[in-house]
């Protein structure tokens, strides 16, 4: 984690999201914000209460809410004190389908559960109480945790300009992984 995060970014495709009741989700989609070289991160015009976390060790996670409405999980990575973090933007639900359609009722399909930042994080219950754990040693209790069950990344993922972003929006750091149906915006990329 201790590495830029367009080089983290893509390695985190196939990793395993728990939720800290227990639901499960495969990361399918992923974008990657750098420090204070990216405009569009939030890390870029320096350390906030907001965005603390996000300076942390890599492995933290950093949970913000998006235009007062969404919570949004990211993995902190780099150095720490850079704030570089990847953006968890969609997971394939594993367990837990029945609690995350009772979270998350505009649901109609499995597809529609987890395909987008706010959306995977009501329906694995990631709030600000988890912002600032530690991903990799998390804490007893209810905590989020990241695993690897040795599901490979794929070999080809589509790559992209990240979504809803004003500045640095032509970088490419946006992944996912091709033929997935959960992913946000599938139009908006190109093939690697």
């Amino acid at each position: 984690m201790a590495r830029p995060a367009p080089e983290v970014a893509p390695d985190l495709l196939g990793k395993v999201l728990v939720g800290p009741t227990g639901r499960v989700g495969r990361i399918v989609e992923v974008e990657a914000y750098g420090g204070g070289d990216d405009p569009a991160s939030h890390g870029y015009r320096g350390l906030t209460p907001r965005n603390r976390s996000m300076f942390g060790p890599p492995g933290t996670l950093y949970v913000y809410r998006s235009h007062g409405i969404h919570w949004c999980a990211n993995v902190v990575c780099g150095e720490p004190g850079e704030a570089a973090a990847v953006l968890v933007r969609a997971v394939t639900p594993l367990t837990g389908l029945a609690a995350m359609y009772r979270d998350r009722p505009a649901a109609r399909r499995d597809r529609d559960l987890c395909s987008g930042p706010g959306k995977l994080c009501a329906a694995l219950a990631i709030d600000a109480t988890f912002d600032g754990q530690d991903l990799l040693t998390p804490p007893e209790g209810p905590a989020v945790r990241l695993l690897d069950d040795g599901t490979p990344p794929p070999v080809d993922p589509v790559v992209g300009p990240r979504v809803g972003v004003g500045r640095a929006a032509e970088r490419p750091w946006r992944w996912y992984w091709p033929g997935v149906e959960h992913v946000s915006h599938p139009r908006r990329v190109r093939p690697a």
